[in-house]
């Protein structure tokens, strides 16, 4: 592990990340030396610090204002696979910190964790390990029975996430497609698909469906 551990911290909201600077500050050996309000902003940010070892850890939002932040984490795994991306959120961990994990992640950390607990992960992917909650252990026990199955929401494609979440957020077909550069044909293809794999026959069963499961149900 370096003797300063340098973090980018990406999120567009300005009193989450200074809250968050303080939880790091505690840590005597850890440097918020950058900070990204956009998916856009933390791609230039890095290309900018040459990456590692100019940067350690990469904090990321994963709801970004310019896009989803597992597409972000994606690109980052892509052009810098050596540095460590410790996913940020506040939804459960059963509801993405396996799918962040499949896509590289170092670790899944909710917002509202302890500060012990933050610290502790940054410094876990830091040294090259990864952070495993025990809630995200038994989410990735849970997804591997049903992606075997090939059922759930845990069995979705990447891209079928990205549609089921908007889905389930109040999004039609139209604005999935805008959103996501997709022809509408293609999203309604992607909406049947993901309504077969969770066995739900509408959207507002869809979206029962998910609200269903990030209460653990």
């Amino acid at each position: 592990m370096p003797d300063t551990i340098r973090v980018l911290l990406a999120d567009d909201h300005r009193i989450v990340r200074e809250g968050l600077k303080q939880v790091l500050a505690d840590a005597a050996e850890i440097e918020v030396c950058a900070e990204a309000t956009s998916g856009a902003q933390v791609l230039a940010v890095v290309r900018a610090h040459g990456g590692p070892p100019a940067l350690h850890v990469v904090l990321l939002d994963i709801a970004m204002p310019d896009g989803d932040g597992l597409d972000v984490l994606q690109q980052l795994r892509k052009d810098w696979p050596l540095l460590p991306v410790l996913m940020l959120s506040t939804y459960p961990e059963r509801q993405y910190a396996v799918r962040c994990i499949k896509l590289g992640a170092a670790g899944y950390l909710n917002k509202g964790a302890d500060p012990d607990d933050m610290i502790a992960a940054v410094r876990k992917v830091a040294s090259g390990g990864r952070y495993v909650t025990p809630a995200t252990a038994e989410a990735l026990a849970s997804a591997v029975g049903s992606a075997a199955a090939g059922v759930g929401h845990e069995a979705l494609s990447h891209r079928e996430h990205q549609v089921f979440r908007l889905l389930t957020t109040g999004h039609n077909v139209s604005e999935i497609g805008a959103r996501l550069q997709l022809a509408p044909n293609t999203v309604s293809t992607y909406r049947a698909r993901i309504l077969e794999k969770t066995g739900t026959k509408n959207d507002v069963e869809l979206a029962l469906y998910a609200e269903r499961h990030a209460r653990g149900g």
